[in-house]
């Protein structure tokens, strides 16, 4: 493993790109007009590592690892960097931390990712893959942001890997169990991807759109893929937890935050945005990204108040 082209910003703004215009509707989020990215994104500064001679696609904003803790953003199951539009900015403004998001392999302008994808993809990112990310990013105090699948592994990751760099986690339409909603939604997308320009919508932020879409939509309608359960992992989490679901989400229901709240044992938090759908912090981005900052400055002020030699991060013992 090596790390290449990692990078943090700089004052020299980057000019927009032809992948900063629309995004596609895939019915996790809005569809979105070209020019209503805010100026702050232009603080971005992209990067890659390379993990077993792999590229990763990354970015950061603010400031880097050495200077404050970094929010990680984990995306969704057709989610990459560029996807995360504005918000990376705009949270690295509101919380004075560094934002650091990089796109999955098979997703973005990241390598490739042969399918079939394993029906474990997600556990298996959480447990192979994002801890080398975090150690070639150079990550010193990390707060995942985990959206849909990006929460789900980060759920995975917090609740089984004993990383002291773990100060918080911030759970966006995460997914711990399977509801009959949630595929009924993704065999509904199948068809829009068939039979509508989805394809070419995810071909403007994919390298492949095939492999994207087919890893992601094949591995969820996959029979055997019903009795996918994250849940042993929650009461082993051991940092705080902000869990946020809009009313409205086709992919899932407040069942994930009643489970959530029956498992976990860490600090736990769960808000319901009204009206919002499968991307809350595009949808209904003020309430949304209100909500993780107030999270990450109580996060700061529980680490001033911490007594000197106080044990913090994961519950590590073996339950």
């Amino acid at each position: 493993m090596k790390a290449a082209g990692v990078r943090y910003p700089s004052s020299s703004p980057r000019k927009r790109g032809p992948n900063d215009c629309s995004e596609p509707d895939t019915g996790m989020g809005p569809r979105l007009r070209g020019g209503d990215d805010s100026e702050g994104s232009d603080t971005r500064v992209a990067g890659s590592i390379t993990l077993d001679g792999q590229r990763l696609e990354t970015a950061w904003w603010g400031p880097g690892p050495a200077e404050a803790p970094t929010l990680v953003l984990l995306h969704e199951g057709l989610g990459c960097v560029a996807l995360w539009r504005d918000v990376p900015a705009l949270l690295a403004r509101a919380t004075g931390c560094g934002v650091f998001a990089y796109s999955r392999f098979g997703y973005g302008q990241s390598d490739p990712k042969p399918l079939p994808w394993k029906l474990t993809y997600m556990q298996d990112e959480a447990r192979d893959v994002l801890p080398r990310v975090l150690d070639a990013a150079g990550i010193r105090e990390a707060i995942l942001v985990g959206h849909s699948d990006g929460g789900s592994i980060a759920a995975v990751y917090a609740g089984e890997a004993c990383d002291q760099r773990l100060r918080g986690l911030v759970l966006i339409a995460a997914h711990f169990f399977v509801e009959a909603l949630n595929i009924a939604s993704i065999r509904q997308i199948r068809a829009e991807y068939e039979q509508s320009d989805l394809r070419g919508r995810l071909g403007r932020y994919h390298r492949d759109p095939d492999v994207a879409f087919r890893g992601w939509n094949d591995s969820w309608l996959h029979p055997e893929f019903r009795s996918f359960d994250i849940t042993p992992s929650l009461p082993c989490i051991g940092v705080p937890i902000l869990a946020l679901q809009g009313t409205e989400d086709p992919y899932g229901t407040a069942a994930q935050l009643d489970v959530l709240q029956r498992h976990a044992r860490a600090p736990l938090q769960t808000v319901l945005i009204p009206g919002a759908r499968h991307a809350p912090h595009l949808e209904a981005k003020p309430a949304t990204l209100d909500a993780i900052a107030r999270f990450v400055n109580e996060l700061s002020l529980r680490e001033a108040e911490r007594s000197p030699g106080q044990a913090r991060g994961p519950l590590c013992s073996s339950q």
